[in-house]
């Protein structure tokens, strides 16, 4: 007997056949002795309505109102599901964030778990209940009902995951696993069996879209070990899968894992600016008072280091709001020009592999380079290199770097 913790994003209730479905695959985990959590997210397509709803009744719609309209959308799957599982014989009752409690932080639309009241749900299980609990949602300190962001139903799922010492937390989607690369874009992209946390850490916040940064992060913080599945499988497949675990669990580490591209980024540049003490953390300062994540950041200092050119990446969405806090420094920094480009993409490769194995980043500047690629902007870190490059060339870039690291040929 397992204790497993089984999450389906929107896609898998997205109808009453993909519901029914979800029902299928619970029951064939009950009926091997398993006990159940199952935590879900609104059915495709409900979350922008309810949204759009807001948008439409004021521009400044309230956001602790906000959340109590956009967390039903995880209220309604919740429901449907647990109804339709006793109708189908299977012992099973919601349990909504605040019911349980989930306990967050005061932030509306963006809150973090600080805690999960856990023992009720323990106890339910040990009776062989089924439990199902909307994701994105919890309580504050306050009472009110608050949202995790988007994407927050799968940190909801591992977090419970770790609240109730699950063996598994498993992460249902309308893919089959984690790829080397986007299989839409590299024909040749295989599904790895195993990935370690940091990889797939890296991986979601450069674009990959099967599991969310945050959920990744609790997962590692909490060694829980998860495995993205595709509930559009028949029932009764083996579970293939991809397995994000410990890095020590994998055996034979790759150099490169994979290779991924964002193409949801744009780049700043103040050229000219006076080189003097605190100018970098003026500029960064502004940028994150205002809630703007800055992502690459590179400074290059003149010849006579009297001037300075600073340049950084920061989301799509974002671009014109930090063009105008730029203007807005204008006279305090006196730089003389402010150049945005959205007509970039960021190329990345991901590995473990890369701490023990030198040469690797210039092997991948060599085939860019062999290939017409230009290099705008270069960033490492332990297990990853990214570069910036003209947008038009992503696939080509994602192709050349996947086939030269021979990610196709074999899965961890």
């Amino acid at each position: 007997m397992s204790r497993i913790v089984l999450k389906f994003g929107g896609t898998s209730v997205g109808s009453v056949e993909r519901i029914n479905h979800v029902a299928k695959i619970v029951k064939s985990e009950v009926d091997l002795g398993n006990q159940i959590v199952v935590v879900l997210s609104a059915m495709a397509g409900e979350t922008d309505r309810l949204i759009n709803l807001t948008k439409e009744l004021s521009s400044s719609f309230q956001d602790s109102e906000y959340d109590v309209v956009i967390s039903s959308g995880e209220q309604v799957s919740a429901g449907a599901l647990s109804g339709l599982l006793n109708s189908s014989g299977i012992k099973a009752q919601s349990r909504l964030g605040w019911q349980i409690p989930i306990v967050t932080s005061g932030d509306h639309k963006s809150a973090r778990i600080e805690a999960i009241h856990s023992k009720e749900l323990i106890n339910l299980l040990e009776l062989n209940e089924v439990i199902v609990i909307p994701g994105f949602q919890g309580i504050n300190s306050e009472g009110r009902i608050t949202t995790l962001g988007r994407g927050g139903s799968d940190t909801s799922a591992v977090a419970i995951a770790a609240a109730i010492d699950a063996d598994f937390c498993d992460i249902y989607t309308d893919v089959d696993g984690v790829y080397t690369s986007d299989p839409n874009k590299v024909p040749t992209a295989k599904r790895l069996d195993k990935i370690s946390y940091e990889e797939m850490l890296e991986m979601a916040s450069l674009g990959a879209k099967v599991l969310q940064t945050r959920s990744v992060e609790t997962a590692m913080n909490n060694d829980v070990v998860l495995r993205v599945l595709s509930s559009f499988s028949d029932i009764g497949e083996d579970k293939k899968g991809t397995l994000v675990c410990p890095e020590d669990s994998i055996a034979d580490k790759k150099i490169v894992t994979g290779v991924a591209a964002s193409t949801n980024d744009s780049k700043l540049t103040l050229t000219g600016i006076k080189d003097k003490p605190g100018v970098a953390a003026e500029i960064l300062s502004v940028l994150a008072d205002d809630g703007i994540n800055v992502d690459m950041i590179v400074q290059n200092i003149s010849d006579d280091r009297k001037t300075t050119d600073l340049t950084y990446t920061v989301p799509n969405d974002e671009s014109t709001r930090a063009k105008e806090l730029m203007e807005g420094l204008s006279s305090s920094l006196s730089y003389k020009e402010l150049i945005v480009d959205n007509n970039i993409a960021k190329i990345s490769i991901v590995g473990v592999g890369m701490r023990s194995n030198a040469g690797v980043a210039s092997q991948m500047f060599r085939v860019l380079s062999q290939n017409n690629i230009n290099i705008d902007v270069i960033s490492t870190s332990e297990i990853k290199i990214s570069v910036l490059i003209n947008k038009g060339l992503t696939e080509k870039a994602l192709n050349t770097l996947h086939d030269h690291f021979e990610l196709g040929n074999t899965t961890n």
